[in-house]
This record gives C-alpha cells, structure tokens and sequence, in this order.
C-alpha cells in the first residue's frame, strides 16, 4: 500500500499544492473540502495526469465523526496515513466584539481548534502503533498577535498553537512529528484570498505585489517547505516556523 499524504482542507492554494508535492513523490494524497465538489474532481484529476494518486472527499469538519470516520476509511480502504496536513483556516473578517456572536466565535473555536484536536485523537493511535507519522498545522499571524476586531480567529489560532505544543510534548518521543507552520502574509491563492477581496481587487493585488514581484506567498514554494518538514531527520526536528514573503514586515515589527 502507498503511504498517504491526508490534507484537510484542500483547495487550490496551500492545501492543494502541498498533495500535490507529495503526490509526486509517490504518496497518495487524499484531498478533503467542505464544498465544491467538481473543484475538488479537478484537482484529483489533474494530479493524476501529472502521474501522481489522488482521491478527494468532502468532508464539514465542523460535523460531528465526520474526521474520525474519514480517518478510519482512509487507514482501513486507501493506506497508511503517514502525513496529515491540517489546513482549514478560521476566519471570519474583522468584526467588533459586540458583532460577533456566540456561534460565529464557537465556529472559529471548532475549525480551528477542536477539528485539530479530533484529527490528531484518530490519527496519532494508528502513528503510535507504526513509531512514526508527521501531523504538518497550518497556521496564521492570529496565532502570535490578538488584532483588532480578530477575537475569534485570534483566539481560534492561539489555542492551535498550544494544542500543537502539547501534542508534541506528549507525542515527539513516540515518533510523532508534530509541525506548527505560521503563514505570515498573504498567500496567492483564489479561493481563500481571492474570495474574500474579490476578482478584481485580488488580480490588482497579484499586480501589484504578486506575480513576478514576489510579494505575495506562491503555495507551490510553501508547499517545498512542508515536504521538506516532513523528511527531516529526527535529530534536527523544526517544531515551529513561519514563512513570509521576502518584502514583508514579521509579525513582532508591526
């Protein structure tokens, strides 16, 4: 059987990218998204026609056993999952305290968080048993540094951090690879950027910043970061770091 490259959260920026390094180094990746079901067949499709093994699946990681049981599918009908790429963002725009409301904050909280914590409670069991496994979290500036009119995701992203550091603490010597990646900076993506400025104002961004000026994250070369965390010798294991692009301040200069 293929080990399994399992990414949640896999549309056509970070998460997409990523399986499809992966793909072509021989892993079968396995692409979770909550909607958008022919964007998803795309992406498989054209990962295969590169010569890479994919398959996709949605999957709302907010609903109850919908992780644990894509989990034990995969491990049970695909292959062995030996990297998990938790990619689901929490964001939900800058709104004011008295704006955002219970379920918004908790739905923040659930992504973010709870998903992570669900994710590694079916997976590190079977990684325990095979001495090894790489859990590879993306994560945003939020995780740092409370903005303002960010309650949610700041407080979403903050709790992943932690949780990545107490599961590291618990699972390091069991040969558990556990990797907290800080995104801080605009990534060139179309459905998670592109969604939230829009067509027109997205494209004027690539123009202005992106493209050949390199101001904007490519996914492709974040996802050579993540293939190089998860092939790191044990002796020299990166727990925690963060990319941006070269242009932009880091999230202690602001």
């Amino acid at each position: 059987m293929q080990p399994v490259c399992l990414v949640i959260g896999a549309g056509a920026g970070i998460g997409g990218n990523v399986a499809r390094r992966f793909a072509r180094e021989g892993y079968h990746a396995v692409l979770c998204r909550r909607t958008d079901e022919e964007g998803l067949q795309t992406l498989v499709e054209s990962i295969t026609a590169d010569g890479g093994s994919a398959s996709g699946f949605l999957l709302n990681a907010v609903e109850p056993d919908s992780i644990e049981e894509r989990v034990a599918d995969v491990e049970a009908n695909i292959g062995p999952i030996e990297v998990v790429v938790y990619n689901l963002g929490a964001q939900i725009g800058n709104r004011t305290l008295a704006d955002t409301s219970y379920k918004a904050f908790e739905r923040g909280w659930r992504m973010a968080t709870f998903g992570l914590f669900r994710t590694a409670n079916s997976v590190c069991p079977h990684m325990v048993q095979r001495g090894k496994g790489i859990i590879l979290v993306t994560s945003a500036t939020a995780a740092m540094r409370g903005n303002r009119e960010q309650h949610s995701h700041a407080a979403a992203m903050g709790g992943r951090r932690m949780l990545c550091q107490s599961l590291n603490a618990e699972f390091s010597a069991k040969g558990i690879h556990v990797v907290h990646v800080l995104i801080d900076g605009a990534v060139d993506a179309p459905d998670t950027l592109g969604k939230m400025l829009g067509p027109e104002a997205f494209q004027k961004l690539r123009e202005e910043r992106g493209l050949e000026h390199d101001g904007l994250l490519v996914p492709a070369e974040i996802a050579e970061t993540y293939f190089h965390l998860a092939h790191q010798h044990r002796s020299a294991w990166t727990h925690e770091l963060d990319l941006r692009a070269f242009s932009d301040l880091p999230w202690w200069n602001h």
